[in-house]
């Protein structure tokens, strides 16, 4: 609306000014403060060419040569090149710059004292354009409209950074002009205003003559009036006790009985010295201070020291070379004897003042606290731990190796009878020994590298889980009592499939009958690799690791209905190793850094612990299910008490590589860990029922056997049920069983 309306009012203009004579052209000269300076919207039209506005908004000097009548004689709009309001300012401009008073001079003065005589604070200002940003002038070569509704134009600006450092070199007033933004010209400040900037930016009141120190004048006289200042009534509450402060002085009164709140004593202005060499007494200050120590005193001198010491304390030559030639600290003595014929001929020393100086830095930075020595046998320092003769039976020696497999083995199962084990290795083949014998029952091909196995746990159950790639093979070795064979092939054919079925993260897939020929009974095809499986105490659930990034990276199996489940929503970093506590429905879940434990019916997160390690590897649950062990990539093995905290209760470090594996003894108080340095190592864990008394961890004894390969040793270990032995497998394709 602004522009139209200056539009309209420049039109009116520009036919105003077509009747009226043209009136000689003026030099231009330099604007004042008090008349307004002239610009190039005075003198021309909107009618400007793409060159000139391009050159007036983009140049950023004024070009103060450039005639403004060449600008007005190519506008567009037929508007006069000398119109009043040009012709009027530029001889105001002109009177002004030549120092001569004119009437308009005179009027505009007066105008001036009237305004600075006027209290409100406003400001006379050219531009029309209102409370608006000028950047939206930014892309118009204008900067507004005066209050005849014609544009202020930008001035020309063609001078470059040269031309302005010329006129900064040259112009004696350069450093007191600005720039008005909203015309756009120059302006050279008066000496007023530029005291008014440095009072200013000295922080001084912007006006000379107001006195910031002047006495205050003090309105309400102090003397006491008959009538009061208000004659409102006094409040119910000025006379009634207040039941807070009531309260707060009762408590305050409490404090001091019971002597929480002792009264301010007035402190003794006077300052206290006392001497810092003083011999203790005990009236003394330091008399108080039980283990200060008094300086000690200086060595008296020796026959050395002497003026006239005898010759056998003189250094030879050679001896005084070799005295110059030492480390100061190493010197005997830190002078060289001299012989004088009297002691008035002695000179004065020259070290004086630096031994002063050193004996009174070596008393300021002496502690002078006697240190009481505990005089403590070492061997008592060493916890009293039970003799290993005293905690046997424990396996102790080398008693079968079972071979038979082509490469490394990566793990290993036992039955829960304790009669036949089961390993898998990388030959892609699953092996079934008899433990007493070491022989090889069978052997089924699986056609992978085989990642874990693990033996059913219930009694009743004839049944090995095998991860092999991406599937769980479920099979039937067929050995031992043939009524448990038989009746575990009972109750997998039992099983009906639902009419509907449920979609799964997982497809359960029947053998064919030459599989069935070779053992396996069922298989369970998932879309990752699977990295371990692990059964439930009961039999009917496991629990296997996918090789995964996300919340499916752990899903359960339910054996007797063919259900598979994830059981989390959201993942929390790789997923290391799973287990299920031995009594409790709960699931602990092993990532690199943390092992949470998850209440499987409430569905809820009930702790996490913390081992401190940077990858773990393997964890095992205690068989009272009270507390667990982990086993780390950085040769740690941690023993948590969940009772106790989240935090290890002991962290041992016996391996001197990685451990691969740990397990714990199901009826002795036994736990073992394999480790890449090719040994296992075997330590008595006692839980006691009390829970006062502390685990008792001992470690008892170290087993070798295995050979390094490829840097690898034990990769796995697993207890006999019921006998103290545990057997161990490597990476020389070897199972091995200690006694």
């Amino acid at each position: 609306m602004a522009g139209a309306r200056g539009a309209a009012r420049e039109a009116a203009a520009g036919s105003r000014s077509e009747k009226r004579p043209p009136e000689p052209e003026p030099q231009p000269e330099e604007p004042s403060l008090l008349a307004p300076a002239p610009s190039l919207g005075d003198s021309s039209d909107s009618g400007l060419s793409d060159s000139d506005s391009e050159e007036s908004v983009f140049s950023g000097l004024e070009d103060s040569g450039t005639d403004s009548s060449e600008y007005s004689a190519e506008g567009e709009d037929g508007a006069s090149s000398s119109g009043e309001g040009h012709s009027v300012t530029e001889k105001t401009t002109e009177q002004q710059t030549a120092g001569t008073p004119s009437p308009k001079t005179e009027a505009a003065r007066a105008q001036g004292d009237e305004y600075m005589q006027d209290s409100s604070d406003e400001e006379d200002v050219r531009n029309t354009v209102g409370n608006v940003p000028l950047e939206w002038y930014d892309d118009f070569p204008h900067v507004g409209y005066d209050l005849d509704g014609r544009r202020i134009y930008k001035p020309v600006r063609t001078r470059d950074e040269l031309d302005q450092f010329l006129d900064r070199m040259d112009d004696p007033d350069y450093w007191r002009t600005v720039q008005d933004r909203m015309t756009g010209h120059d302006i050279r400040l008066t000496d007023e205003q530029v005291a008014l900037v440095q009072r200013l930016q000295r922080g001084q009141f912007g006006d000379v003559s107001f006195d910031p120190y002047e006495p205050a004048v003090d309105f309400f006289s102090g003397d006491l009036m008959i009538h009061p200042v208000t004659n409102r009534p006094a409040d119910k509450r000025s006379f009634i006790p207040s039941l807070v402060e009531k309260e707060k002085v009762s408590r305050m009164v409490h404090a001091i009985k019971m002597g929480w709140l002792q009264p301010r004593r007035p402190r003794d202005p006077t300052p206290s010295f006392y001497d810092l060499w003083a011999q203790e007494d005990p009236n003394a200050v330091l008399g108080r201070h039980r283990m200060h120590v008094p300086a000690p005193k200086l060595a008296l001198p020796g026959h050395a020291e002497s003026y006239n010491p005898p010759p056998e304390y003189l250094l030879s030559e050679e001896e005084r070379l070799a005295w110059e030639q030492q480390e100061p600290s190493e010197r005997k003595l830190n002078f060289l004897p001299h012989r004088f014929p009297s002691l008035r001929a002695v000179p004065a020393y020259h070290r004086f003042i630096q031994e002063r100086f050193e004996r009174c830095l070596d008393l300021y930075l002496c502690p002078r606290q006697r240190k009481m020595r505990v005089n403590v046998d070492p061997e008592d320092l060493i916890p009293k731990l039970p003799r290993p003769r005293d905690l046997q039976p424990f396996p102790t020696c080398q008693a079968l190796v079972y071979r038979g497999h082509g490469d490394l083995v990566r793990c290993l199962s036992v039955s829960p009878g304790g009669q036949w084990l089961v390993s898998g290795s990388d030959d892609g083949s699953v092996r079934l020994w008899e433990v007493a014998t070491a022989r090889c029952m069978k052997t089924v091909p699986v056609g992978g590298v085989v990642k874990s196995v693990a033996w059913n746990p219930h009694p009743t159950m004839c049944l090995v889980a095998v991860a092999v790639e991406d599937a769980v093979l479920l099979l039937n070795p067929a050995l031992g009592d043939h009524l448990a064979v038989g009746s575990t092939d009972q109750l997998l054919d039992a099983f009906t499939p639902p009419e509907e079925p449920a979609v799964q993260p997982a497809r359960w897939l029947e053998a064919s009958e030459g599989e069935r020929q070779a053992g396996l009974r069922l298989r369970i095809c998932h879309d990752k690799p699977v990295t371990q499986v692990t059964w439930h105490g009961r039999g009917d659930y496991m629990a296997v690791v996918l090789a995964t990034q996300g919340h499916s990276q752990v899903l359960i199996h339910q054996l007797s209905r063919r259900r598979s489940q994830s059981p989390f929503r959201r993942s929390h970093g790789q997923v290391q190793c799973v287990a299920f506590h031995p009594a409790r429905p709960f699931l602990l879940v092993a990532s690199q850094r943390s092992v949470r434990l998850y209440h499987l019916l409430r569905q809820e997160l009930t702790k996490k612990l913390l081992p401190n390690c940077k990858w773990v590897s393997s964890l095992a649950v205690h068989p009272a299910g009270d507390n667990l062990i982990c086993g780390s990539y950085d040769s740690k093995l941690v023993w948590f008490d969940l009772d106790l905290s989240t935090k290890p209760y002991r962290v041992l470090r016996h391996h001197k590589k990685a451990l691969r594996a740990v397990a714990f003894h199901p009826r002795y108080p036994l736990f073992a860990s394999g480790s890449d340095d090719g040994s296992v190592i075997v330590c008595h864990g006692m839980v006691y029922n009390d829970l006062l008394q502390n685990p008792l961890l001992v470690p008892v004894k170290v087993l070798r056997g295995h050979t390094l390969t490829r840097d690898l040793g034990v990769l796995d270990v697993a207890f006999h049920p019921t006998q103290p032995w545990v057997f161990s497998s490597g990476a020389d394709g070897t199972v091995r069983l200690f006694t």
